[in-house]
């Protein structure tokens, strides 16, 4: 795969993005707070106490008590803000720096909030209805983040992306090509793939979200597909 390093693409609406950094240091600051950085039991338990249980939250099953610390259906939102291990933050939260700036640019601060939201939602639902009564939590942001990406693709496919192509090229290559192949391949490993750790669902589920809501909640001016 690649890794994202810079775009060009200038912000036109907004001086700083700071609802996009804010949800970066919330996902940082739970991670080391609440999660301890994905360490030992406490990990574990917030798995389940805040992550996305499709069981549980088609109420299928409960958690123990001292697991229910928040009513059931707020896992939807809760899940997104979790993460695995620091390589599993670092991953999302550097697809969010890079692409998430641009997308509040173009929705404005507090539509940028709630699309974030509805595509973490998204992504959660579509996890929930492919794994419908498991009990394994869905954690991490994702389905937000492939809200962002989604979102990105169907505004600026035409613009230059640096990406460290094969974990050692710094390469620019049009984002059309770098992101519509990133979604393929989640597509292909949803359908295809074999079982994994990995919640492939959770992806097609926010980037379907992010396609479809950019179109909707852009600011009045802001052309499609540049």
């Amino acid at each position: 795969m690649f890794v994202p390093l810079y775009d060009h693409n200038r912000l036109d609406h907004v001086t700083r993005p700071y609802v996009n950094y804010a949800f970066i240091g919330v996902n940082v600051i739970i991670f080391a707070v609440l999660q301890r950085f994905g360490l030992g039991e406490t990990a574990t338990a917030s798995a389940y106490s805040h992550g996305l249980v499709p069981s549980v939250f088609f109420e299928i099953k409960e958690l123990p008590a001292e697991l229910q610390v928040l009513p059931d259906y707020v896992s939807i939102f809760t899940y997104a803000f979790l993460h695995g291990d620091v390589w599993h933050l670092g991953g999302n939260m550097l697809f969010l720096w890079v692409f998430g700036d641009n997308i509040e640019d173009a929705l404005g601060h507090v539509r940028y909030f709630f699309f974030y939201l509805l595509c973490a939602a998204a992504g959660g639902l579509f996890y929930t209805l492919a794994n419908f009564g498991s009990d394994v939590p869905l954690v991490g942001a994702s389905g937000a983040v492939a809200g962002v990406v989604g979102a990105y693709l169907v505004l600026h496919p035409k613009v230059m992306i640096w990406v460290l192509a094969l974990g050692r090229f710094p390469v620019p290559i049009p984002a059309g090509l770098v992101l519509g192949f990133w979604v393929g391949y989640q597509v292909f490993n949803a359908v295809f793939g074999p079982e994994s750790h990995i919640a492939w669902s959770a992806h097609i589920g926010g980037i379907l979200a992010g396609c479809l809501l950019v179109v909707f909640m852009r600011r009045r001016g802001v052309q499609l597909f540049d």
